[in-house]
């Protein structure tokens, strides 16, 4: 097959909600039609141990929420499906943000009981502004929610998007009798056994058929054609280009627990999703039709596998294609580096690859070499734009709880902090180490994790800071950045990577200091070149 068609087969896409809407349990069943796994797990039922395919951190199981950003992998149609699982929990918004910028497309999952919840608002945010294509699922239609009208509403007002149906639910909750795929012009009938197998579609490309009556009843019938000629009216027609270009939003509906809507869901997305689009970089626009290879690595995870000390960086592949063994140029360490069991995922079973594509995630094993943000390329300069540290707005020293194991701890500390997952600072007057974090669960995962993974036990106490600021001051010799080294010095501490930072108690504190010391600029994302 040649490089184009490759190319244009990828699909890739992150799948973003608040916590519990349903998001790990349709990853599942967009696996199912992949025919990548056989029988999913349920991911509520504890009598089930077996856990969501995506899930596969010892504190996920426990807690029954994904912590972590996974990546699957499947073939359907002819399509290969790239799948980026996001964390919905807030505490881990990071990793998800980080996500977002390897993804072309998204697909939001929203509760028809909750409607649209604030960690959704927050991530159609960040989509809205990288003007990522956007498909809406609703989701459990099989419990009792709101009217599907004023759910659309909420989502045009509540996450300013422009919304139009393809699929639309044929009651509701206690009487949902299944959906019309606008898209296909069919009925899908839902006979509320999740055990069968995907029920058959009955092919309707006239609703005002009599037929229609006897198959879902007289009322449900006239209900439905109303419905359908308000749609009709209200909602704009689906145009590609325009959901392409971020200004509309096609809505499904449908039932992920009960693999109810999901293939409506996934046969039109794989017609209209885009395949990987072009990226910016600091010095110019990449093109994935370009023959050299570029990437960047957006996520890195230590001990994917507690047997082998292993950590993996996540590389898109923005353009090229990347070959096991051929030596890439690390734009950071301005060296080549080589690798010879470059890995595809499924969960957590990994393959190694020969050749990836534009679009493909690749595992890289890595001894220390990478950080977030890092470029791989043939030997061009450049970097990849958009991957910020966020201010954290949780602060905790960390304290060793067993001197033994000193050294244990410091490596654990410095593999997790590579890792994204929270950031550390050390103070500058007694070098003691802080961690900050976006929330504050975090905690209870840095912990296990020390403990589980590397053998180091810690604890940690209140250290009270409202907010770090990165500091950059127009001039580092002047006597203003002196003067504010002076007073500010049981406040200030590097980063990891040795920039100064101010860590302010108050938004006053944050202000006070703006205003005295006007040369010194602070910064809420370490992204500030």
């Amino acid at each position: 097959m040649s490089f184009l068609k490759e190319i244009q087969r990828r699909r890739t896409f992150g799948i973003i909600s608040h916590p519990d809407a349903g998001k790990t349990t349709l990853t599942e069943k967009l696996l199912l039609f992949g025919g990548a796994i056989q029988e999913a797990g349920a991911v509520k039922n504890n009598k089930i141990k077996k856990g969501a395919t995506s899930d596969f951190m010892e504190i996920e199981r426990q807690r029954g929420i994904s912590v972590s950003t996974s990546v699957l992998a499947f073939n359907y149609k002819e399509k290969k499906i790239n799948i980026l699982d996001t964390p919905g929990h807030k505490d881990f918004a990071e990793d998800t943000f980080r996500t977002l910028t390897a993804v072309d497309s998204v697909i939001v999952v929203i509760d028809v009981a909750k409607g649209v919840e604030e960690q959704t608002e927050k991530l159609v945010a960040v989509c809205r502004m990288r003007k990522i294509p956007i498909i809406v699922f609703i989701n459990k239609l099989d419990r009792e929610g709101k009217d599907a009208f004023d759910l659309m509403d909420e989502v045009e007002q509540k996450l300013g998007l422009t919304v139009t149906p393809l699929s639309f639910p044929i009651g509701m909750g206690y009487d949902f009798q299944g959906i019309y795929n606008l898209w296909e012009k069919n009925i899908n009938l839902f006979s509320g056994d999740s055990r069968k197998n995907i029920e058959e579609t009955i092919a309707f490309s006239d609703v005002q058929n009599p037929e229609l009556e006897k198959i879902i009843g007289e009322k449900p019938a006239d209900r439905l054609r109303e419905e359908l000629e308000l749609i009709d009216e209200v909602y704009p027609k689906f145009n590609q280009q325009d959901y392409l270009d971020g200004k509309l939003q096609p809505v499904f509906f449908g039932s992920a627990l009960n693999n109810f809507g999901v293939r409506e869901l996934l046969d039109c997305f794989i017609q209209i999703a885009p395949s990987p689009r072009p990226k910016d970089s600091e010095t110019r626009l990449v093109d994935p039709t370009e023959e050299k290879m570029t990437g960047f690595v957006f996520k890195i995870h230590a001990n994917m596998d507690p047997k082998h000390r292993d950590r993996l960086a996540f590389i898109k592949i923005v353009s090229g294609t990347f070959e096991r063994n051929k030596p890439y140029y690390h734009v950071r360490q301005k060296k080549n580096l080589k690798f010879s069991s470059p890995n595809a995922f499924f969960a957590e079973k990994k393959e190694i690859v020969d050749i990836s594509y534009p679009g493909d995630i690749v595992g890289l094993h890595d001894t220390g070499n990478f950080k977030i943000g890092d470029t791989l390329t043939e030997g061009e300069i450049m970097s990849f734009k958009g991957i910020p540290s966020f201010s954290p707005e949780h602060f905790r020293y960390i304290n060793n709880a067993d001197p033994m194991k000193a050294k244990q701890l410091d490596k654990g500390v410095d593999q997790l902090m590579d890792e994204g997952v929270a950031q550390l600072f050390t103070l500058e007057m007694n070098n003691r180490k802080i961690i900050g974090t976006v929330g504050a669960l975090q905690y209870e995962v840095i912990q296990y994790r020390l403990e589980h993974e590397y053998g180091a036990k810690c604890t940690y106490e209140n250290f009270p800071v409202h907010k770090a600021c990165w500091v950059k001051p127009d001039d580092a010799k002047n006597d203003e950045f002196k003067e504010f080294k002076r007073i500010k010095q049981k406040f200030l501490a590097k980063d990891k990577y040795g920039q100064l930072v101010f860590l302010a108690d108050s938004d006053f504190t944050i202000q006070m200091t703006q205003n005295k010391y006007p040369s010194v600029k602070l910064f809420f994302t370490s992204e500030f070149e």
